[in-house]
């Protein structure tokens, strides 16, 4: 886990593997814009800061969370040269139980992908109560999730690299 406290955003660097030789997917959801884009901006700039390059970064949108997993799912098949893709979302609790239905559909959906793929497929999707939370974990107070799931990528794609065999 790449957090120090309640930050999200703070890492060591000289903990993570150079990712100058990886190839990352990003995935993101187009609901609750304003957080998504604070996510991936976060993934993106902690995947630079790690040595990623641009061209070793490929970004796709999708309509909400849950056409994550079938996003991340085809951008696997597509690249078959990823070592790492990240899914980008936010569900937001609301009055009805719709929030508990996408939420573990999507988390059940990335865990599966993640049991029947070669490839990680890191989760960065907040199930927050309220927008201020979610603007609290997606470049506010609490930091950057996105950041924590970039490291995450480059951990995964290095234990890839490793247990290859």
């Amino acid at each position: 886990m790449a957090t120090v406290g309640n930050n999200l955003s703070v890492y060591d660097k000289t903990t993570i593997p150079n990712s100058k030789d990886f190839k990352f997917g990003i995935v993101v959801s187009e609901w609750n814009g304003e957080i998504t884009e604070g996510l991936f901006q976060g993934a993106f700039d902690a995947l630079k800061d790690c040595g990623a390059i641009n061209d070793n970064i490929v970004r796709w949108n999708v309509p909400g969370a849950f056409e994550l997993i079938y996003g991340a799912k085809k951008m696997t098949q597509a690249y078959d040269m990823l070592d790492a893709v990240i899914v980008i979302g936010t569900v937001i609790q609301g009055e009805t139980k719709h929030f508990d239905f996408v939420c573990e559909g999507v988390t059940q959906g990335i865990k599966d992908l993640n049991i029947q793929q070669d490839i990680p497929v890191i989760f960065c999707v907040l199930t927050d109560n309220n927008i201020e939370q979610s603007r609290a974990r997606s470049g506010g107070e609490h930091g950057n999730k996105g950041t924590e799931a970039a490291i995450a990528a480059i951990k995964m794609a290095q234990l890839r690299k490793d247990a290859k065999f």
